[in-house]
């Protein structure tokens, strides 16, 4: 491991293949910040910190990892469910219980192979270390699974988010590269759902009286993979398009963003898209990128530590290598940054001191990394 090491990424643009089939090649820009490497991971794929500091990070063939970020120890999570890892599956995001400093209470979700199929799962855990250092979740289980379980192994999604009164979890469902169930009032793939903490169907979901799975909150997404609150309580979402067309939507209950009718990409086999247009029935995205940036993780700023910067999206790209800046006015969104980082980038983290914290996700030539921004001095 190679431990709060200062480097210098290349300014010059590195080609790279991976999700998404046409990358966004990056604008050089100078980085207002420094970088350090912290740690190796394998495969990461999401965090969380710890009210101590430390972080729960996750890595992509099933291991949960405490990480203390001041003196590099690693610690595995005993307790998690075995993940089907083939393709995009993962153990995939992990974040607290709006109320875990009383419950120690930690959700996550994994890929799962049942009786053939494959599908993603919510679970949650309390978190328990034993005087000799030990750690596990115990009690874990299952509380939430996509519907159906399909064969294949993309777009999972997987993404949670509690609602800022901490009484709602959000969780994202992927359309599971089977374009018609985004569509399917039936089936939550393709969805941004609205769960109680114990992960059954929230009352008062907008659709269920029209005949919806009463877990969902909107509809007509593709591989959702980011969402967060704003301070204002939106709630933001980015997902990856098809061959261009990547989103930041601002996601309102009961409405349909258009995957797979509408869409400001195109098939990957070249055929065409009707363009999100007024009119059309379908919410269209606040930002759309094409060529893609291969969107990872999303954040919302809140800290101190870069104040020019306080209430902007932040997104990690993927084939693009890159993190990428969203300014938000209201329910407006603009693209605003766009830094080269040299990898693909799959998560996007705040940590207590207000820096921003990255996990590279360690495939297609990234090292998987878990990397720190802070300010120039």
């Amino acid at each position: 491991m190679r431990h709060s090491m200062m480097f210098t990424l290349p300014l010059a643009l590195i080609a790279c293949s991976g999700d998404g089939a046409n990358s966004q090649t990056p604008t050089t820009q100078e980085k207002p910040f420094k970088t350090s490497i912290i740690a190796d991971f394998d495969s990461p794929w999401a965090m969380t910190f710890l009210p101590d500091g430390r972080a729960l990070v996750t890595e992509k063939a099933g291991e949960m990892i405490l990480f203390d970020p001041g003196n590099g120890t690693k610690i595995p999570v005993a307790g998690i469910p075995k993940s089907d890892s083939a393709g995009q599956g993962a153990l995939m995001d992990v974040v607290l219980s709006p109320t875990f400093a009383k419950d120690k209470a930690v959700y996550f979700s994994f890929s799962e192979e049942r009786d053939g199929l494959k599908g993603v799962a919510l679970a949650k855990g309390a978190f328990n270390q034993a005087s000799d250092g030990t750690t596990k979740l115990d009690g874990v289980q299952v509380i939430f699974r996509a519907s159906p379980y399909v064969e294949g192994n993309g777009h999972y999604s997987g993404r949670i988010a509690f609602s800022p009164d901490g009484k709602y979890l959000f969780f994202t469902n992927g359309e599971r590269q089977k374009f018609d169930p985004a569509q399917d009032p039936k089936a939550t793939l393709g969805k941004v759902l609205r769960l109680n903490l114990d992960g059954t169907p929230a009352a008062g979901n907008p659709l269920a009286a029209k005949g919806f799975n009463p877990a969902i909150w909107s509809y007509g997404h593709r591989n959702l993979l980011g969402l967060a609150f704003d301070k204002d309580g939106r709630l933001w979402e980015q997902e990856m398009g098809p061959q261009g067309g990547d989103e930041v939507n601002l996601i309102k209950p009961g409405l349909n963003y258009g995957w797979p009718n509408a869409s400001n990409g195109s098939h990957y086999d070249g055929r065409d898209i009707p363009d999100h247009k007024a009119g059309d029935g379908y919410e269209a995205p606040k930002v759309s990128w094409n060529p893609v940036i291969s969107p990872g993780g999303l954040l919302y700023y809140t800290g101190t530590a870069f104040p020019m910067w306080q209430g902007s999206l932040f997104i990690g790209g993927l084939s693009s290598q890159s993190l990428v800046r969203v300014k938000l006015d209201g329910e407006k969104a603009e693209k605003a940054d766009q830094w080269d980082m040299g990898a693909r980038i799959r998560e996007v983290e705040q940590g207590p001191d207000g820096a921003l914290w990255l996990l590279e996700d360690g495939r297609n030539g990234s090292q998987g990394r878990m990397l720190k921004l802070t300010p120039m001095e």
